[in-house]
């Protein structure tokens, strides 16, 4: 197992999952951090912004056969998101690859929703490293900024309500953590 450890966020997040984010809401870089050219210029999200929708749409297809937790710590969280079926777990792998990019480029999504234009705003404090494992991945996101640390934690719970509520949650608004 390789683990690869960098300063930036997410999800996402991903982000990520892991990052699983609404690739297809609009694009924009993080105010006054981003690197390379910027969105909403007419690239219709910028390099890969196709691949990354499919994956994305194939993960909320496939949600049934994912399975996700979260584990909270005191600077952030440690997530698993794993599938039993090997196509599943192979998209679940290239989605958290390609937040990966995303967020070390620069390159928000998302940021029609709130908790999303929050977490990338605050990207360049999130440490995240990566363990891809054999049905998926582990991902572990930490910061030693309290509100960012509550963003962290907020962005991991609606990506595993991404997982268990499909589309009808991906085009919800979620809020902010309120700051400590």
């Amino acid at each position: 197992m390789k683990a690869i450890s960098i300063v930036l966020v997410t999800i996402l997040s991903v982000a990520c999952l892991l990052a699983v984010v609404d690739v297809s809401g609009v694009q924009a870089q993080p105010p006054g951090k981003g690197k390379g050219k910027g969105f909403g210029k007419g690239g219709g999200g910028g390099p890969g912004m196709q691949a990354d929708r499919e994956i994305f749409h194939f993960l909320l297809d496939n949600r049934k056969d994912i399975r996700r937790t979260i584990t909270k710590l005191d600077d952030g969280v440690e997530t698993l998101t794993e599938s039993d079926k090997a196509e599943v777990t192979k998209k679940i792998q290239e989605h958290v690859e390609s937040m990966h990019r995303r967020v070390s480029n620069g390159q928000g999504i998302h940021l029609r929703d709130p908790l999303f234009a929050e977490i990338f705003r605050y990207y360049d404090k999130i440490v995240m490293k990566i363990e891809k494992t054999a049905k998926g991945v582990k991902v572990k996101e930490t910061s030693k900024d309290p509100y960012v640390i509550q963003l962290i934690q907020a962005h991991a719970e609606v990506v595993s309500k991404f997982i268990a509520n499909g589309y009808d949650e991906v085009h919800r608004n979620h809020s902010l953590p309120k700051a400590k």
